[in-house]
């Protein structure tokens, strides 16, 4: 059986063609994240500068020591970033695989139909199926992990020397990450093809033949079932994006789309034809007869055309969600600095000159120290500062405890951190300096949340001279003397600027800082996205060869066939865009209200530049990858048709 599933492979080049491409893709960029990770695990296993602490323990885990890097060594940010990028490429590989062999497998229903006609059993035509996709999966896993070892120095030396790994990366071994790429390229066929596969064998040969020309518009109970199952799991996730969430709120708005998305793809039979309907009114309405041909192949035909919207759906979801979230998380960001920050002058340098008309002068110290938990460590920033000045040059409230009592070793900790970690008034937190000197911190006040100006711990001024003596503050907050105009103030001091100008520099900067979070995080996951819509687009119409020359046969021109296409893959797209623009809509008024709670006059700023040009990118790939074989079967028909009627013509002048 596997010598007939390779000779099918073989037969159907041009069919598998994309799966091919799809799956090695995927497991290059799998590869790329895994083996660059195993760069940063090895790194991170070397003799680096670093504190040993040892965790507090719970009734689930017990005390032990860690080793925590110190500023300057530390790699964790590009390992989180790499997991991400993992995780999302993974899920697009996942989703795209499936769609795409599902598709590929759906094609074949009259082939698969004859082969039960001639004595094939429902097990034998599972097996060659199945094999079909191994075959597949092992050329393209293998080529997809060459290319990814291949491009592994490239990316480590992009990356080292970074904010995100402040040192030299090296190759580690690349076995173990790719063969876990390799193993996940054969998984993700394998169960793409699984589906696909018990659904041709369970039809009998009559109705094999039958459903070949044309699809049910019923999909089974267990498809349902799961996609309701998945449904209910993102409107749960989607109730969760609230203010009480803290952190929890960017990873929530990063994977629920992915849940909403699986579950519109199994529900897609449903949803897509709908949709084409609502979608197909106007353009019934002005085109006629090549708009009416186009909805009702969108609709006739459910299970191809939920597979040709679905990767248009994934990265549109995804996408825009992301963009989205990021954009307002910036909003937020900006609102919450300048509500926190009551100076009117911000000072870029670590002193200032004594100048007539200044009235306070805050320069809070910066410092970091390991701060020890149930089951880790980790490394926080802190500022050390003087309560009586900084209280007039930010907000300082308490909402419990008393900012006073910031004496000795004692810390303010935020609303935000006093939640995640479930720190009272009273509490002790303990520290380890960088001068490997470990203390207990009581909290003694529970502060509002101020990113961007004050960091989640503040202690005494003089608790961080003792423990960090050469600390130098990275700039002062000033606020002039009664009756001194700031403006005309920041004139009389080098590097300052109104408080206004530095709110909007730090804003500019977060945006920035967002903006590469979403081409490492994104770029990947669009590539691999627009190829696949190409691949799933360009599979569909070659599919439909017979289609045209019967068409043509009843009289149809090439100009009208090209018009249907046309229609009916952007039909296709926006059903596509529909979907995902909801899913972006939600989760984007969602994570904004979690965000902005309690921040008044927040700014909103909604990106449409990106989001216009996602949508417009995915609708171009579609209608394109449309039209381009469109073109090439129609040019290859046409060429035959001459043919044979000059074949015709010199028959009939012989006789």
């Amino acid at each position: 059986m596997f010598f007939l599933s390779r000779q099918t492979v073989g037969r159907h080049r041009h069919l598998y063609a994309g799966s091919f491409v799809a799956l090695a893709v995927g497991v290059f960029l799998l590869g790329l994240a895994a083996t660059a990770t195993a760069a940063t695990v090895a790194h991170g296993t070397g003799n680096l500068a670093s504190i040993t602490v040892t965790t507090l323990g719970d009734a689930d885990a017990t005390p032990r020591p860690v080793k925590v890097p110190l500023p300057g060594a530390d790699v964790s940010g590009l390992q989180v970033v790499l997991s991400l990028v993992g995780t999302i490429s993974g899920f697009i590989t996942i989703f795209v695989i499936a769609s795409t062999f599902a598709f590929a497998v759906a094609s074949r229903r009259r082939e698969i139909g004859l082969l039960r006609l001639i004595g094939a059993t429902p097990r034998q035509v599972r097996r060659m199926i199945l094999g079909e996709a191994l075959v597949v999966a092992l050329a393209a896993s293998l080529t997809g992990a060459v290319l990814a070892q291949l491009a592994t120095p490239l990316l480590l030396s992009q990356a080292s020397y970074t904010e995100l790994a402040p040192v030299k990366l090296e190759p580690a071994s690349p076995w173990v990450p790719l063969a876990i790429a390799v193993g996940i390229g054969l998984v993700v066929a394998m169960l793409g093809a699984r589906s696909a596969a018990r659904r041709a064998g369970r039809v009998g040969p009559i109705d094999a033949l039958r459903e070949a020309s044309l699809e049910s518009a019923r999909i089974g109970p267990v498809r349902v079932l799961f996609g309701l199952l998945f449904l209910g799991g993102a409107i749960t996730m989607l109730t969760l994006i609230r203010p009480s969430t803290g952190e929890g709120v960017v990873p929530l708005a990063m994977f629920t789309p992915m849940v909403l998305v699986i579950a519109l793809t199994l529900l897609a039979p449903l949803v897509v034809p709908l949709l084409g309907r609502l979608w197909a009114i106007p353009l019934v309405a002005w085109t006629s007869v090549s708009g009416r041909l186009a909805r009702s192949n969108v609709t006739a035909t459910p299970r191809r055309s939920a597979s040709l919207a679905a990767p248009i759906l994934a990265i549109s979801a995804i996408a825009g969600s992301m963009v989205l979230s990021l954009s307002f998380a910036a909003d937020s960001a900006v609102a919450t600095i300048r509500d926190t920050l009551h100076a009117t002058i911000v000072v870029t340098a670590p002193s200032m000159p004594a100048v007539p008309g200044v009235g306070v002068v805050d320069a809070g110290l910066p410092v970091q120290f390991v701060r020890a938990g149930a089951e880790d460590a980790q490394l926080e920033d802190a500022e050390g500062i003087d309560p009586a000045i900084a209280s007039q040059t930010r907000n300082l409230t308490p909402l419990s405890g008393d900012l006073s009592q910031l004496i000795g070793n004692t810390v303010a900790v935020s609303k935000e951190t006093a939640g995640l970690e479930h720190y009272k008034v009273g509490d002790d937190v303990p520290a380890t300096f960088l001068d490997k000197v470990a203390v207990k911190l009581r909290v003694v006040a529970i502060l509002p949340n101020g990113q961007g100006v004050n960091p989640n711990f503040l202690l005494p001024l003089d608790l961080v001279r003792q423990h960090a003596p050469t600390a130098e503050p990275a700039q002062l907050f000033v606020q002039p003397a009664p009756g001194v105009d700031p403006a005309e103030l920041v004139t009389r001091i080098d590097h300052a600027v109104l408080a206004t100008a530095w709110e909007a520099d730090q804003g500019a900067g977060v945006r920035k800082g967002n903006q590469l979070g979403l081409i490492l995080l994104l770029g990947p996951a669009a590539f691999y996205s627009a190829i696949a819509i190409a691949n799933t687009l360009l599979m569909g119409s070659l599919q439909r060869r017979q289609e045209f020359v019967t068409s043509r046969l009843l009289g149809a021109t090439p100009n009208q066939i090209r018009r249907m296409v046309l229609w009916e893959s952007s039909l296709v797209g926006m059903v596509a865009l529909s979907l995902g623009t909801a899913i972006t809509g939600t989760v984007g008024i969602l994570i904004r209200h979690a965000m902005t709670a309690g921040v008044p006059d927040v700014p909103v700023t909604v990106p449409w530049g990106i989001l216009l040009g996602i949508g417009g990118l995915c609708l171009t790939l579609a209608v394109g990858s449309a039209l381009a074989p469109t073109a090439y079967i129609l040019r290859v028909v046409g060429r035959r048709a001459e043919r044979g009627n000059m074949h015709r013509t010199v028959v009939h002048q012989r006789q």
